[in-house]
């Protein structure tokens, strides 16, 4: 019954590759408890859904989504923008710090470390020029 079948479900789905990822999907919906659309007829879920698709009695665009969510491994969910993490954290007080205190001291630490790196730059360039005189 099953090669019948199958030569059936090729009229719907000409890609046999297609056809036994979908029929492989739907038979496992059918083994967590979905609802059939056709008699069983004391046949196994694989057969049964090969017979389901013959007929065109389930929607393949249900099933496609469904076998496509399963094999993802990485569901990509939306993040919340910049703009409102920092208005949640300007309302909230963090160990006892307002949210702008902690805020401020971490561009003043950027701009003096920035201030310092820049005087360190010049010093080297400095030391090397005199290194160059020197060697002349």
């Amino acid at each position: 019954m099953a090669r019948v079948t199958v030569e059936d479900c090729v009229v719907k789905i000409p890609n046999r590759f297609n056809l036994v990822l979908l029929a492989g999907q739907r038979a496992r919906e059918i083994s967590a408890g979905g609802e059939l659309t056709v008699e069983r007829d004391n046949d196994k879920n694989p057969v049964v859904a090969l017979r389901e698709i013959a007929e065109g009695s389930i929607d393949l665009d249900n099933v496609r989504q469904a076998l496509i969510s399963s094999l993802q491994k990485h569901v990509e969910t939306e993040e919340p923008e910049d703009d409102a993490m920092e208005l949640l954290a300007q309302d909230s007080n963090v160990a006892g710090v307002p949210y702008e205190a902690m805020t401020e001291g971490v561009e003043d630490e950027a701009t003096e470390e920035g201030a310092e790196d820049g005087a360190e730059a010049e010093a080297d360039a400095g030391e090397g020029k005199a290194e160059g005189d020197d060697a002349a």
